[in-house]
């Protein structure tokens, strides 16, 4: 194994890095996360884990304990006008892995992650802000309270405003989409467990269930000129949510009213990086390549990030030939995903006769062929980084995650 002993450092407690610091670990590598917050914590949000990343899950061990914090398993993505009938429902038993397909609270798997990667040795250290990192086969990593380490290795999961990642690139500046994204966490109800998707001229409302139903996560998207920054930390009122989607049937604007705690953000299209590493330090997810929320894959893509470059610093004891194998094989994958999410946004949101021929061409394909989506994205869905391999050994997960 050539992680193992390995002094790695880990920059950001996110998902992503949560999932590369316990893969590491498990390979045997000695691995610190640093978290500028003084206590590992999440905006209240729903994400959505589909097969390809539950994979990465299964195989780093946290499987079980995923399932235990009442994840329900989604069923099927309906397609609803702007009053809220019913367009087309397509099954997502259609995938290899149906039953891998989850509605999570965030919080739920930053917590089993952050508790799998200290299960695993990993120290995670809370309140360490890191300034500057200086590449090179030693990287030199200087916090902002004086400290400077110098481990063998550097990931950078740092997220959209990555530190890290100025060590590695030259980022280029976002362009504004026009559109913005309101995120709101409501109280449950009896709908099924199935993911709405809720259209209308120049707007769509998205919402599922989480916690076995108790709570419903609810993202809105409105098109707008106003440029928004991007932050998911921004609050809103949840009078300006309702106003934006005062036009739409008494469906979802029910749902609107039970909405409190509202943040705002403005989306940000970003090319996909052409450059991950430098030196021994390397950045993934968000910290590379940001991609719209239009096919819910933005943590999913940093699960499989750390998965494969943990498998790749693991495959040989030369650094250069491990980042660079991990760029190529995630490279491609990447930007179908980003290109496929930032597409998607102007299907939600026609308007006039254009929305007519597409709604009746949802509702044909949704009798006809409810299978058609989920086909569609099988190349997304189905794949599987890890090919079947596990570093946790299947009788022993359940003692390895405290489950």
């Amino acid at each position: 194994m050539s992680c193992r002993n390995r002094d790695i450092l880990v920059v950001g407690a996110g998902i992503g890095g949560l999932t590369v610091a316990r893969a590491l670990a498990l390979r045997g590598a000695n691995v610190t996360v640093l978290e500028q917050a003084d206590a590992i914590r999440e905006v209240g949000a729903g994400i959505q884990i589909s097969p390809n990343g539950l994979a990465v899950l299964r195989a780093i061990g946290v499987e079980e304990a995923v399932r235990n914090t009442g994840a329900p398993v989604a069923k099927a993505l309906v397609l609803r006008d702007r009053n809220g009938r019913g367009l087309a429902r397509f099954p997502f038993s259609g995938l290899k892995r149906p039953r891998d397909y989850l509605f999570l609270h965030r919080a739920d798997l930053i917590d089993v992650l952050a508790d799998a990667a200290r299960e695993a040795g990993v120290n995670i250290r809370l309140g360490k802000r890191v300034e500057k990192v200086e590449p090179g086969g030693r990287p030199q990593v200087h916090l902002a309270d004086g400290e400077s380490l110098s481990p063998e290795l550097v990931v950078g999961a740092d997220g959209l405003h990555s530190v890290v990642s100025q060590a590695v690139l030259r980022r280029e500046e976002p362009f504004f989409t026009g559109q913005v994204a309101w995120r709101a966490i409501v109280t449950g109800d009896d709908r099924p467990f199935e993911a709405e998707l809720y259209m209308a001229p120049g707007r769509h409302i998205v919402t599922y269930p989480l916690c076995d139903g108790r709570l419903r996560n609810i993202v809105a998207v409105e098109e707008r000129a106003d440029w928004t920054t991007e932050s998911w930390s921004r609050k809103d009122s949840p009078q300006a949510l309702r106003a934006a989607f005062s036009s739409l049937g008494s469906r979802p604007r029910a749902l609107l009213e039970r909405a409190e705690n509202i943040n705002i953000w403005g989306l940000f299209r970003h090319r996909v990086a052409d450059k991950w590493h430098a030196g021994h330090v390397v950045i993934l997810g968000d910290a590379v390549h940001p991609t719209l929320p239009f096919l819910a894959q933005g943590a999913c893509m940093a699960i499989e990030d750390a998965w494969v470059l943990a498998k790749k610093l693991d495959d040989t004891s030369d650094t250069r030939t491990a980042l660079d194998s991990y760029q190529s094989i995630r490279m491609a994958r990447v930007k179908k995903t980003v290109h496929t999410a930032s597409g998607n946004a102007w299907r939600f949101h026609l308007g006039g006769p254009l929305a007519l021929g597409v709604n009746l061409g949802m509702r044909v394909a949704g009798v006809a062929y409810p299978s058609v989506m989920t086909r569609t994205f099988s190349w997304l869905y189905d794949h599987d980084v890890t090919e079947g391999e596990t570093l946790v050994p299947q009788a022993s997960r359940s003692t390895q995650t405290g489950t």
